[in-house]
C-alpha cells in the first residue's frame, strides 16, 4: 500500500541542456579552457624524461 507513494520519489529528472550549440556563443560542453599550453608542457617533460633515461642507460652500458 505504501509502495506507490515512495516510487514517485525515485524517478530522475531530465539532464539540463548542456548548451554550447552552434552559433550560441556559449562555451563548449567540456568547458572553454585551452589545452594547448598544457599539452606542450607534457610533451617537453616527456621528451626530457626519455632523454635522461637514454643518457643514463648509455652511460651504464659504456661502464
Amino acid at each position: 500500500m505504501c509502495s506507490p507513494i515512495f516510487l514517485q520519489n525515485i524517478f530522475a529528472d531530465q539532464p539540463p541542456d548542456p548548451g554550447g550549440g552552434p552559433g550560441s556563443g556559449d562555451d563548449p560542453v567540456g568547458g572553454g579552457s585551452p589545452i594547448g599550453g598544457g599539452l606542450v608542457i607534457l610533451i617537453v617533460m616527456g621528451t626530457a624524461y626519455g632523454s635522461k633515461k637514454v643518457f643514463n642507460a648509455r652511460n651504464k652500458f659504456l661502464e
